[in-house]
C-alpha cells in the first residue's frame, strides 16, 4: 500500500494521530506492545529433571540395593551407597546451576525494545512508554532512536535504518515513505517500513504503527525462539546409551550368578547378596562425576581461548561438529565498511589523485567529528576515515547548499563556498553520474568525457562490482554563482574517479575456514546480503561457491528438495530467520552435527535449533548470546577452530575415562566371578573391593580427563554422531583388558595361596597379593589409555596430573598393606620382599602386554582411525 492507503486501512490520521479513547480501545483489543514471556521452569523442577537419565536411575537403584544389602547382612557399611548418592546429587546440582544461567533469550528480546516513543495523540506530540503503542499510532523517529514498533513510513528525510541484527545487511538501509513494495517482499526489501528493535542510523521520519508486540517481525522471531527445542548433545545421547547398556549388563550379571548359585545349591539369600555385591562393583559410579569434571575443565580451557561455554555438554558437541553454518556480517567479515580500491578509467589512480578523490568524497558527506570520533552513515564515515588529515579538511568545509541522496536520484551533492565562488561536489551511482559529466580528470589533466572514456570507466565499475564492492563515483565542478536549480548544479561535472568499498573478511577467517576443511568440517555461509557479495566473500575465504541459493528460492523449495540442495550448496543469500532455521534443520535431518554462528537477532532461532550455537560476544546482540551454547568473546571465527580442537580433546578424554573405568571394573568382576565358579575362596574381601574402586575410579580417571591434546586431533574426522561409547572396537578392548587385569590378580592370588599361605581355605597372603596386584595393575594400566599408539613413543609421562595421581594412589595402596591398623581394617597381611617382587612384576605386565599389542597390531588401526579425509555428505552414517 502507499502511505495514504495504509493510513485509511488503519483508520488513523497522519496529522493528528489517534484519539486517546480510540487508542485505549485498541490496546484492549491488541494488547500491550511487548513480547510475551516464555514459561520458566522452577529450580526444583530443573533439579528433578536431572534424575531422568537412565544411567542416573541405575546408579540410584544400585545405591538403594547396596544400602538394603548392608542392612540385611546386619552390617553398617554404607560407604558405597552414600558415595554413589553423593555423586548423583552433585551432578544434578551442577546441571541445575548450568540450566539456570541459560534460557534468557526472550528476556533479552524484551530489553531491545525502545522504552519510550514520540507519538502524535489528539493532535499533540507526546512522549510515552513504547508498551502503550497500538496499531494506528503515528510515531516520529530520528537518528539514534530505537524503532518502538513496526512502522509504515508516512514521511522520510534522508532516512537510513541499521537493520543488520534483523536482516543481516552489512550497511544501513535507505528508507523512503514513497516506496511501494511487492506484497511478498522480504523484510530486507521493504524500503517503506521500519521494524521494531532496529535503529535509525541517519535522517528522520514519521510512520504509522502497523504491528505491535508478538505481531512485529521481532515478535515473530521471538515466537520461533520460544517454540524451538534445544537438541540433545551427542555426548548426552551417548551417555544415555552407555547407561542403558551398563544397566542391562548389571541385571544380566545378577541373574546369571544367582541362577548358577541356585544350581550349585548355594543358600538363596547368600547368593542374592553375592550377586548384588558384584552388580554394584560393576557400575562405574564415578563416571557421571568424572564426565562432568572433564567437561568443566574443557570449559575453563576454552574460556582462556576466548570461547565462553554456556551449556556444559556443548564442549563435547564441538568435537562432533561436521557442518558450521556461519553468518557473514560481523562473523566472517568485520562489519565495518572500508575503502579498498580507488580507480579511474585506467583501473588505477596515482597516490596524489587518490588523495584528491577521497578528500572530495569526504567533503560530499554529512559526516561530523565529535570528540575525535566519526559520526554519520557508515559508507560516508568509511570514505572520510580513508583521508589522512580529515580534521583539517573538515574545517575548510563551508556548506552553501545540499541536495540530499534519494533512491530515485541515486546521488548526493554538496555546494561549498570558496574564495572565488562555489565548488560543487557530487557522489553517487557511477552509471547515472557519468551521464552528467562533461570532462574527466586524469594524470593531472582535464580531458573531454568521450563515449569511449565513459565505456572504459563503466568497464572498471563492472569489474569492481563483480568483486562484491559497493562502488561510488565522485565528480566536481567550479562555478562563480550559486546554481539556480538542482539540475543545473549537477550538470557539466568533471569525473574524478571511482571508490570501491566493502565489509572486508576478517584477516584470520580464511585460514580458519581452511583449518575446518582439513578437519573434515564443512563451512557454510548464510547471509542476508546480496548473492554477488556473498559469492565474492565466500570465494575469498575458500568456501565453495559453485551455487548461491537465495531466500526466494528457498521459499519455493519443498523440504525434500532442500535436503538435496544442502548436500551441495554452501552459500545462501538474502535469507530470513525462518530460512536460516530451515537450513540448519535440513543438515540435522541428514544426521550431521551442525553448528550455527551469528550475532544478530535474526540468527537467534537458528542458533537455538542447531546442535551448537556460537554467538559473537563483542558485536553480538544479547538475544543471540542467550540463545547460543557458546559465546566468542573476540568475535573471531578462528576461535571456533580452537574450540573444535578442545571439543575433540574432551571427547577423546571421556572415551579414555570410560575405557579405563570399565576395563578396571570388568577385571574386578572377573576375579570374584571366576573364583566363585571354581568354588575357590573369594580372592577379595568386600572392604578390599570397595577400596580398589575408590582408589582407581577417582584420581586416575580425573587425570585422564585432563590429558593434553594430541598432535593428530585436528587431522581426524569429526567424532561420529549417535555411536555408542563402546564403538570402534572399544567394547572389545575393554573386555580383553578387563580379562588381562582379572587374570593377573587371579595369578597373584593363586601364587600366594599355593606357595605362601599355610591354610589354603583362609588365603590371607593370596588375598593381599591379589588386592595389591588388582589395584596397582590398574594404576599402571591408566598410562596405556593415553594413546592408541605405543605410549612410550607418544610421551608416557607428559600428563603430570596422571603421574601425580599414580604416585598418590600407589602410596595409598601400599600404605593399607604396610601400615598395621589399615591392614587390619582391610584384612591384609604384611608381604615379604619376594612377595612384593611378584606383585611388582605382575602389576607392570599391563604396560608390557599393551605396548606389544600396539606395536604388533595397533599401527594400522591407529592409521585408519586418525587419517585425514575430505569432507563428504554422501558417506554412510553410524
Amino acid at each position: 500500500m502507499d502511505a495514504q492507503t495504509a493510513l485509511r486501512a488503519l483508520k488513523s490520521d497522519g496529522k493528528t494521530g489517534l484519539r486517546t479513547a480510540e487508542a485505549e480501545a485498541r490496546r484492549l483489543k491488541y494488547g500491550g506492545n511487548a513480547l510475551k514471556k516464555g514459561k520458566k521452569k522452577s529450580l526444583f523442577r530443573r533439579f528433578i529433571l536431572q534424575f531422568g537419565d537412565f544411567m542416573v536411575l541405575t546408579l540410584l537403584a544400585a545405591s538403594a540395593v547396596s544400602f538394603f544389602t548392608s542392612c540385611l547382612q546386619g552390617e553398617a557399611d554404607f560407604a558405597d551407597s552414600l558415595l554413589i548418592l553423593g555423586i548423583v546429587l552433585a551432578n544434578a546440582l551442577i546441571g541445575t546451576v548450568q540450566e539456570a544461567k541459560a534460557e534468557h533469550a526472550l528476556e533479552a528480546l524484551r530489553t531491545m525494545s525502545a522504552p519510550h516513543a514520540s507519538v502524535l495523540r489528539d493532535g499533540r506530540r507526546v512522549v510515552m512508554e513504547s508498551e502503550a503503542l497500538v496499531p494506528g499510532d503515528v510515531v516520529l523517529v530520528r537518528a539514534g532512536d530505537v524503532v518502538p514498533a513496526d512502522l509504515r513510513l508516512l514521511e522520510s528525510t534522508q532516512l537510513f535504518a541499521e537493520e543488520s541484527a534483523l536482516t543481516g545487511e552489512s550497511v544501513p538501509t535507505e528508507k523512503s515513505a514513497t516506496a511501494v513494495c511487492a506484497e511478498k517482499a522480504g523484510v530486507a526489501e521493504r524500503r517503506c517500513m521500519l521494524f521494531s528493535g532496529t535503529g535509525v542510523a541517519a535522517g528522520h521520519g514519521v510512520g504509522v504503527v502497523t504491528a505491535t508486540g508478538m505481531e512485529t517481525e521481532m515478535g515473530k522471531i521471538a515466537a520461533m525462539l520460544g517454540d524451538e527445542e534445544t537438541p540433545d548433545t551427542p555426548l548426552k545421547a551417548r551417555l544415555r546409551k552407555t547407561g542403558k547398556l551398563i544397566g542391562l549388563l548389571v541385571v544380566a550379571i545378577c541373574a546369571v550368578i544367582f541362577v548358577i548359585g541356585l544350581i550349585q545349591h548355594v543358600d538363596p539369600l547368600e547368593m542374592f547378596m553375592i550377586a548384588i555385591s558384584l552388580a554394584v562393583a560393576a557400575i562405574p559410579e564415578g563416571l557421571p562425576a568424572v564426565v562432568t569434571i572433564v567437561l568443566a575443565l574443557g570449559v575453563r580451557r576454552m574460556a582462556a581461548k576466548r570461547a565462553i561455554i554456556r551449556h556444559l555438554q556443548a564442549v563435547e558437541t564441538l568435537g562432533s561438529c561436521e557442518v558450521i553454518c556461519s553468518d557473514k556480517t560481523g562473523t566472517l567479515t568485520q562489519n565495518k565498511m572500508t575503502v579498498v580500491r580507488c580507480a579511474d578509467g585506467d583501473g588505477t589512480l596515482a597516490p596524489q589523485n587518490e588523495k584528491a578523490l577521497l578528500s572530495a568524497a569526504a567533503l560530499c558527506t554529512t559526516v561530523e567529528l565529535e570528540d575525535g570520533k566519526l559520526v554519520g552513515e557508515p559508507t560516508e564515515t568509511a570514505m572520510a576515515a580513508a583521508v589522512p588529515d580529515l580534521e583539517a579538511l573538515l574545517k575548510t568545509r563551508v556548506k552553501a547548499a545540499e541536495i540530499p541522496f534519494t533512491s530515485e536520484r541515486k546521488r548526493m551533492t554538496v555546494l561549498l563556498r570558496t574564495g572565488s565562488g562555489y565548488r560543487v561536489l557530487t557522489k553517487g551511482a557511477p552509471d547515472l553520474l557519468l551521464a552528467r559529466c562533461a570532462s574527466v580528470r586524469r594524470s593531472g589533466q582535464t580531458l573531454p568525457m568521450t563515449s569511449s572514456e565513459r565505456a572504459r570507466v563503466l568497464a572498471v565499475n563492472a569489474e569492481m562490482a563483480s568483486a562484491a564492492l559497493r562502488v561510488l563515483a565522485v565528480a566536481e565542478k567550479q562555478t562563480d554563482t550559486l546554481p539556480e536549480s538542482d539540475d543545473a548544479a549537477e550538470s557539466g561535472l568533471c569525473f574524478l574517479g571511482l571508490i570501491g568499498l566493502e565489509d572486508p573478511p576478517r584477516p584470520e577467517a580464511a585460514e580458519a575456514v581452511q583449518e575446518c576443511r582439513r578437519a573434515g568440517i564443512r563451512p557454510v555461509m548464510i547471509t542476508g546480503d546480496q548473492p554477488t557479495t556473498a559469492s565474492a566473500i565466500a570465494a575469498r575465504l575458500g568456501i565453495e561457491t559453485d551455487r548461491v541459493v537465495t531466500g526466494a528460492e528457498l521459499e519455493a523449495m519443498s523440504d525434500e528438495k532442500l535436503l538435496k540442495t544442502v548436500k551441495t550448496c554452501s552459500v545462501y543469500a538474502r535469507v530470513s530467520p525462518a530460512h536460516k532455521m530451515r537450513i540448519v534443520k535440513a543438515f540435522r535431518r541428514l544426521r550431521l552435527v551442525t553448528a550455527m554462528t551469528g550475532d544478530g537477532v535474526n540468527d537467534a532461532p537458528a542458533l537455538k535449533a542447531a546442535d551448537i550455537g556460537c554467538a559473537m560476544g563483542k558485536n553480538g546482540t544479547e538475544v543471540a548470546k542467550n540463545a547460543a551454547d557458546m559465546v566468542l568473546t573476540d568475535d573471531n571465527f578462528a576461535t571456533i577452530v580452537a574450540a573444535v580442537r578442545e571439543g575433540r580433546t574432551v571427547y577423546r578424554n571421556i572415551r579414555k575415562t570410560i575405557h579405563f573405568l570399565m576395563s578396571c571394573n570388568i577385571g574386578e568382576i572377573l576375579v570374584v566371578l571366576t573364583a566363585f565358579l571354581l568354588r575357590a575362596p573369594s580372592p577379595l574381601l568386600p572392604a578390599q573391593l570397595l577400596w580398589v574402586n575408590l582408589v582407581t575410579d577417582s584420581l586416575p580417571a580425573l587425570a585422564l580427563g585432563s590429558d593434553p591434546p594430541q598432535d593428530d586431533v585436528m587431522q581426524s574426522p569429526p567424532n561420529p554422531q549417535g555411536g555408542s561409547a563402546f564403538s570402534n572396537g572399544l567394547g572389545f578392548a575393554m573386555a580383553a583388558e578387563g580379562m588381562m587385569i582379572g587374570a593377573l590378580a587371579l595369578l597373584a592370588f593363586s601364587a600366594g595361596r599355593a606357595f605362601f599361605d599355610t591354610d589354603p581355605a583362609s588365603p590371607a597372603v593370596g588375598r593381599t597379593m591379589a588386592f595389591a596386584v588388582l589395584s596397582l595393575s590398574q594404576l599402571v594400566h591408566s598410562f596405556n589409555m593415553r594413546s592408541v599408539r605405543p605410549v612410550v613413543r607418544a610421551g608416557m609421562f607428559q600428563n603430570r596430573w596422571l603421574n601425580l595421581s599414580f604416585l598418590i594412589c600407589a602410596a595409598l595402596m601400599v600404605g593399607v598393606i604396610v601400615f598395621p591398623p589399615a591392614a587390619a581394617l582391610f584384612g591384609a597381611v604384611p608381604l615379604t620382599a619376594m612377595q612384593w617382587g611378584i606383585v611388582a612384576g605382575l602389576s607392570l605386565m599391563p604396560i608390557l602386554i599393551c605396548e606389544t599389542e600396539k606395536r604388533l597390531f595397533g599401527r594400522k588401526a591407529a592409521h585408519v582411525r586418525h587419517r585425514p579425509r575430505v569432507f563428504s555428505l554422501h558417506r554412510p552414517h553410524a
